[in-house]
């Protein structure tokens, strides 16, 4: 078992989540996210610009493992916020996820969110297995959204109730 410890993301965190992250773009198929980003563009989305709520990494003794933030989207009812999950490709390091989502869980309590919102791609099996074994319900399905080649793709909506008993 590897011994993760979960923190606070940093802006220093940009560069090494910037290439987790690109990694995930490029080979495709669990990110609706198709363009490769920069380390200005993480840092703003993802942990210090005005619609990041938190973001949490993952580590190990040897590498930031995965990353896990919250933010505010204007299509999103007041009191609900974005997830958005990236574990390493290479080396896949197990647990990952759950850690985080604990620390995501417990920030999104004290920033006093009611929801949790997540949208994954129809595609991505493996997100859509681990938003369920989180607790995640699906509530609504966007039909079709096109990639970037114009391939149609469902994007199923799944929320988490953040203080239900």
């Amino acid at each position: 078992m590897v011994d993760l410890r979960i923190r606070k993301a940093r802006a220093a965190d940009a560069d090494e989540l910037t290439m987790l992250l690109n990694e995930i773009i490029a080979a495709g198929g669990t990110t609706a996210m198709e363009e490769s980003f920069s380390p200005d563009q993480l840092r703003d989305w993802f942990i210090d610009g005005q619609s990041a709520l938190t973001c949490h990494v993952a580590e190990t003794d040897d590498v930031l493992a995965g990353f896990q933030f919250l933010s505010l989207y204007p299509d999103l009812p007041e009191g609900w916020a974005d997830i958005g999950t990236f574990s390493r490709k290479h080396p896949k390091i197990p647990g990952v996820g759950t850690a985080l989502f604990a620390a995501t869980l417990a920030a999104a309590r004290t920033l006093g969110m009611e929801f949790i919102n997540a949208t994954i791609r129809a595609d991505n099996t493996g997100g859509l297995a681990y938003y369920a074994k989180m607790g995640f319900e699906t509530y609504s399905v966007t039909k079709d959204v096109p990639l970037l080649d114009g391939t149609p793709v469902d994007r199923i909506n799944k929320r988490f109730q953040v203080n239900r008993r």
